[in-house]
């Protein structure tokens, strides 16, 4: 087996589908107010902050964009949508918890999103109690691609960085896992591994079935 002291999930992406959900909020939002292209500037704010993923909208549509409106009601669609247990879970979530449980491994958890939101969707899906700890965007001043969430993390839970592998599906996780000095597994969602990606992780896999049968490999 690997030699690690604990695994730090990424949420959005590795353990919800919630990525693919918001974006549909956002493309039925775009339909309905003829937003053009916003595919592109939605996929740049993956793994980013509330206030990163405002300032990327506009620029991408300009200062006059009426983003706090539109995120308002994207958030509320996705909430009557997936709130209550809804929200579907990414492929191998429970296997993979209940493997580094059974080795006595710490777990926790490193999302942008806001700590309320991240808690609710953790407790609907029955998963909660897993997590050593978790650190969320509202707890730290600088968003992914910044190390400082993934630091904060392994200060949390006792554990040196380079002890630390960090899952990660968005660009901007990576990026900020290999700068804390964490070991990046890529499990790609709505972005492919891309060259940069491929060079800064330790591996690139398709799903977290296949992280626990990277982690039990022999050394």
């Amino acid at each position: 087996m690997k030699k690690f002291d604990a695994v730090v999930f990424d949420m959005d992406g590795i353990i919800f589908d919630s990525e693919r959900a918001t974006m549909n909020c956002w493309l039925e939002l775009a339909e309905k107010y003829g937003i053009k292209g916003i595919e592109k500037p939605y996929l740049a704010c993956t793994g980013t902050n509330e206030q990163r993923t405002k300032e990327i909208m506009l620029e991408a549509y300009g200062e006059d964009f009426p983003y706090d409106t539109y995120a308002k009601e994207a958030s509320k669609m996705y909430h009557d949508k997936y709130d209550g247990g809804r929200l579907p879970m990414k492929k191998g979530v429970h296997a993979i918890l209940d493997f580094l449980q059974y080795q006595g491994k710490k777990i926790a958890l490193a999302s942008s999103t806001r700590r309320q939101t991240v808690v609710n969707q953790l407790r609907d899906a029955g998963i909660l109690d897993y997590f050593d700890e978790i650190i969320t965007g509202d707890m730290v001043s600088h968003s992914k691609p910044h190390p400082e969430i993934f630091l904060l993390a392994c200060e949390k839970i006792g554990v040196k960085p380079e002890n630390a592998y960090a899952i990660e599906d968005s660009y901007n996780g990576v990026r900020s896992a290999h700068r804390g000095n964490l070991r990046p597994i890529m499990v790609p969602d709505l972005l492919p591994a891309d060259s940069e990606m491929e060079e800064i992780s330790e591996t690139v896999l398709e799903s977290l079935d296949d992280v626990v049968s990277y982690l039990s490999e022999d050394v």
